[in-house]
């Protein structure tokens, strides 16, 4: 007798729209502006440290909560860029990236039952990880517009079951950013409830035009409740690496290493050791890294101007959406593969983000955390649109 195909716990899940749109990027040789990984260089003093690392011969585990002079640079890093020092042994975490981070904590504190709220559009690793903890995604759009949070409806979605609020600043598709007034929207939200906040800050230091990163961290009625979640995937250009963290009170870090240590126990050694060193040795880096992904947005949205895509306004991140409606009237999956496939340039389309995609709502993601060499092919190829 065959044996019967496993009802899936995952009904809604197939195969990643980044995955999806990077496979066909790949068949018909098209520039892949989709995926959001740089194409350029990871900073030398952390490939050398790398390397180093292996040779002295730091290849076997780390402990579980990651390498102490990891998180001892995190701490110190924290408090010099949001005025507050986590406790390195109770409150950082070093993950395999920011994803199991945001796994871990999830499933630390949702049990069946429990509601999420997520603010759509929203990254597509955040539902899976709710549902797989026996709770339900509470969905509640963004202002379609500029992407900002409408907190009448945020408030109008909170029951007695919800138990987390996943917030993501900047954000990514659209790359809006929370303002003080959104924190403090936030902190009234929670206040005097049970209510868990999942903060995804991990695109922190790509912010522009002089604004501030408007951190939980930086808030203590915020930071006694949330999981704050960081990569340095996104800020050292290193995504297949895999390394990220995550900051929480100690209560919630505890819960958060239970499910770590049954789910990945511990994370790529040498690159700890590598991180701890360019923490350390090169703040510099993560300064301007404002002003780096800001030359590339600045550049990239003149050269726009040069093709009938339309730049919607970014505050931060490395993803620029653009409105196709001037050049085709499909639906934003049909366009991105049309653009892909016809045209040679692959974008990600933003229905796969939400639960209920708006109605015509015509645009696609573009990542410009490129090299120049590969964002002027796009460019060129985009002008015949």
């Amino acid at each position: 007798m065959p044996v019967p195909a496993p009802a899936t716990k995952l009904p809604n899940v197939g195969t990643t729209i980044f995955t999806v749109m990077s496979q066909l990027a790949a068949e018909h040789g098209a520039v892949n502006l989709g995926q959001g990984f740089p194409d350029f260089d990871v900073p030398e003093r952390l490939v050398q440290a790398l390397g180093r690392a292996m040779r002295e011969g730091r290849n076997q585990y780390a402990p579980m909560t990651g390498l102490p002079v990891l998180r001892e640079a995190i701490a110190a890093k924290t408090e010099r860029c949001y005025g507050h020092r986590p406790d390195p042994d109770a409150e950082i975490t070093v993950t395999s990236g920011a994803s199991e981070a945001i796994f871990d904590a999830v499933h630390a504190v949702v049990r069946p039952g429990d509601e999420v709220i997520v603010l759509d559009p929203c990254y597509d690793c955040y539902e899976p990880a709710i549902d797989l903890a026996g709770g339900h995604a509470v969905h509640v759009p963004l202002d379609p517009a500029h992407f900002r949070a409408d907190w009448d409806r945020i408030r109008a979605a909170v029951t007695a079951n919800t138990r987390m609020i996943i917030t993501n600043t900047p954000h990514n598709p659209s790359g809006a950013m929370f303002s003080g007034d959104d924190i403090a929207q936030l902190a009234a939200l929670l206040h005097d409830t049970g209510i868990y906040l999942l903060s995804d800050e991990v695109y922190e230091h790509i912010v522009f035009d002089g604004a501030r990163h408007e951190s939980a961290l930086r808030y203590p009625a915020l930071r006694e409740r949330a999981f704050v979640v960081s990569s340095f995937g996104k800020t050292y250009h290193c995504t297949g690496w895999k390394v990220g963290y995550c900051i929480a009170p100690p209560a919630l870090s505890a819960e958060l290493r239970k499910v770590h240590q049954y789910n990945t126990f511990c994370t790529f050694t040498p690159a700890q050791a590598a991180f701890a060193e360019m923490i350390e040795a090169e703040p510099a880096h993560y300064e301007g890294l404002g002003a780096f992904y800001q030359a590339k947005r600045d550049r990239f949205q003149e050269q726009l101007l040069d093709t009938r895509l339309k730049s919607l306004e970014v505050p931060g991140g490395y993803f620029q959406l653009v409105d196709y409606s001037a050049v085709s009237d499909l639906d934003d999956a049909s366009f991105c593969r049309w653009l892909t496939v016809e045209k040679g340039v692959c974008a990600i389309p933003l229905s796969p983000f939400y639960a209920t995609p708006p109605r015509r709502q015509h645009l696609a993601r573009l990542c410009f955390a490129k090299n120049e060499a590969t964002l002027d092919a796009a460019i060129e190829r985009l002008k015949d649109l």
